[in-house]
């Protein structure tokens, strides 16, 4: 029986549809750059970014893109970040409309805009990023990006003094004291607290 070659352990290694970093490789040969090499020229894997790469999964309607938060974990190497598009603050009932063809990272690692495979992202670098998104974190954030967004920011003000007893009272301070910037914060302070009694 012929003996498996690193190449061959790499191909047994991969399953359809996940997210592989070159660090996943390593001890498996010596020649790690050449063998990903061999498996990109041979469809067997898909290069992403420098270092980032998926086992393409076929599916009837053509090449399945990885799950997101498997893809974004792998690339940052940390899961504490969450991801969401500006069109999410719509749900907030502050009176946005607006409609965003664009998916923000918020995490600890990268800032900027990346292209991974198909995708396009703009990282959002802070000090420590929540692990999951919550109405009270999409406020703070909303306020972070308010002079980016095409909307009446006085409507908006004016819209969330009659909508804070929905929010959770210490959820929001605490969104608002980790992930709040300058900006958010000195708009968003006062309001709070010029309306304590709304909260339940």
């Amino acid at each position: 029986m012929k003996a498996k070659t690193d190449l061959d352990k790499m191909k047994e290694f991969l399953a359809s549809g996940k997210v592989y970093r070159r660090s996943d490789f390593t001890e498996m040969t010596s020649n790690v750059d050449r063998n990903l090499k061999a498996l990109v020229e041979e469809g067997a894997l898909k290069k992403l970014q420098n270092g980032l790469y998926l086992a393409p999964k076929k599916t009837p309607f053509g090449e399945a893109m990885p799950d997101e938060d498997e893809l974004l974990s792998k690339f940052l190497n940390d899961d504490h970040f969450v991801v969401y598009g500006p069109s999410m603050f719509n749900s907030l009932g502050l009176g946005t409309t607006q409609l965003y063809d664009k998916r923000v990272v918020f995490n600890r690692k990268r800032h900027g805009e990346m292209k991974l495979g198909d995708r396009k992202y703009h990282f959002y670098r802070w000090r420590e990023a929540p692990k999951s998104l919550s109405k009270e974190f999409l406020l703070v954030e909303m306020f972070n990006k308010l002079n980016e967004l095409a909307e009446d920011h006085g409507e908006v003000v004016s819209k969330l003094k009659t909508k804070l007893g929905e929010f959770n009272s210490a959820k929001l301070y605490n969104a608002l004291n980790r992930f709040g910037t300058k900006s958010a914060q000195k708009k968003l302070r006062p309001l709070l607290e010029e309306n304590k009694n709304v909260f339940a």
